[in-house]
C-alpha cells in the first residue's frame, strides 16, 4: 500500500493505492487516519475493495463503527466504487444519507471523490 497526497483547491487529499484490502477492522482505519494526518491530511480517498466485504453488509456493523471514527476524528471520506452491485434497500438508505451530510461521501469515480473533498 502507498499513499498519494493531491493539492486540489488549497486542500491536501490523500489517496490510497493498493491492490489489497487495507481495512479489515477499525484499528487499520485509525492507523491510515494517523498517517495522513501526520502527513497533513484530514481528506481521504479508498476505493471499494480497500474495504473487507463485510464491511458492505450492515448487521456486522463494521462499517458503523469504522465510519464513525472518520466522524469522530474529523477525517473526510470518500469511497470509491460500484455499490449497486450490493443488495438491500438498507445499504442504499445509508449510502443516500452519508452522502447528504458530506463527510463520508460514496462515489463513482476518482474524480469524483477528488471533487467532493475539495469542497470546503
Amino acid at each position: 500500500m502507498r499513499i498519494v497526497f493531491n493539492q486540489i483547491h488549497d486542500e491536501n487529499i490523500a489517496e490510497v493505492i493498493s491492490d489489497n484490502v487495507v481495512i479489515k477492522k477499525t484499528q487499520d482505519a485509525l492507523d491510515l487516519m494517523a498517517d495522513c494526518s501526520y502527513q497533513g491530511s484530514n481528506k481521504l480517498i479508498l476505493l471499494q475493495e480497500h474495504f473487507v466485504s463485510d464491511f458492505f453488509d450492515l448487521k456486522t456493523g463494521i462499517a458503523g463503527e469504522i465510519l464513525q471514527k472518520f466522524s469522530t476524528y474529523n477525517v473526510r471520506l470518500a469511497i470509491v466504487g460500484d455499490f449497486s452491485k450490493y443488495p438491500g434497500k438498507s445499504l442504499r438508505d445509508f449510502i443516500f444519507e452519508s452522502n447528504k451530510h458530506g463527510r463520508i461521501n460514496f462515489v463513482g469515480s476518482i474524480d469524483e471523490a477528488r471533487e467532493k473533498l475539495s469542497r470546503k
